[in-house]
């Protein structure tokens, strides 16, 4: 795909989310449109999977550590042909596989359950410690949000990273500086981020728009001419990103629109998209 093409594509996967989570009438649309970005040159750049064959042994393993963001999962997920499109408007209601938080149990293209905020990391150094046991050559990325790194579960499986080379591994890190609470800074400030991950003997990528495919390209570029030790990239994105009246507001991390909201924030996406069209 072209940097147009996933733009668009981008786009598609923010209405998604948007779409699901007014339909649940519940759910985490900030951090799930911060990352639209980054789920959509995953799945349809960066890794080796295939829809039509979603446990295929030699494929590349994603875990949602933030697994309270699985609208932007799920969404990028129909997108790319694991299920339709139209089950996004089942997220959360009774019976429906599209549970609150991603379960690999039920939902093709889902690596590993998860919601328990920092075990994510976890279970994506296990997959990532087993290829290199088997000498199989898939990559695993996992998804962090900045809230979540406060957890200590994650410096832990960082720390073991470091010391195992894990160089088969990227671990993403959302920065967009919101949590439910507020600002990161004023809740339990995790910074300098990228210190930290340096000093468990990671290669370290700063990214200052993680809402840029081209700087994405880089980084991930970057990430797979690293060797001998475990990669993060640390990205720079709005929460909202994409809905104007979500955009850096925290009190959108975990709430879902109103019909009017909804409306406003198609209307948005929608504008996005015609603009799109034009290049």
């Amino acid at each position: 795909m072209n940097k147009l093409e996933l733009q668009k594509t981008a786009n598609e996967v923010r209405k998604g989310i948007v779409t699901a989570v007014h339909s649940a009438k519940a759910g985490h649309p900030g951090g799930s449109l911060s990352a639209a970005d980054l789920f959509t040159y995953l799945y349809f750049q960066e890794m080796n999977i295939d829809p039509k064959e979603p446990k295929k042994a030699d494929r590349d393993r994603f875990v949602l550590s933030k697994g309270h963001t699985a609208p932007g999962l799920y969404s990028t997920l129909a997108q790319r042909g694991y299920f339709p499109t139209e089950d996004l408007k089942t997220l959360r209601h009774l019976g429906s596989y599209l549970q609150g938080h991603p379960d690999m149990k039920h939902i093709p293209g889902v690596d590993m359950s998860s919601g328990s905020l920092g075990q994510g990391i976890s279970a994506a150094v296990g997959m990532a410690l087993s290829a290199k046991m088997d000498g199989a050559d898939y990559r695993v990325y996992t998804l962090l949000g900045d809230g979540e790194i406060q957890e200590g579960q994650v410096w832990e499986a960082s720390m073991f990273a470091g010391f195992r080379k894990l160089d088969n591994l990227v671990v993403i890190v959302d920065n967009n500086g919101l949590q439910i609470d507020g600002s990161i800074e004023d809740v339990c400030s995790p910074y300098p981020i990228d210190k930290k991950f340096e000093a468990f003997n990671f290669h370290v990528i700063n990214v200052a728009d993680g809402n840029d495919f081209d700087q994405l390209e880089a980084a991930f570029k970057e990430a797979r001419e690293t060797k001998g030790m475990p990669t993060a990239i640390i990205m720079k994105t709005v929460k909202g990103k994409g809905v104007s009246f979500m955009e850096n507001e925290a009190g959108w991390h975990g709430k879902a629109p109103n019909d009017a909201e909804y409306e406003i924030a198609m209307a948005d996406l929608e504008k996005a998209g015609e603009a799109l069209c034009q290049k």
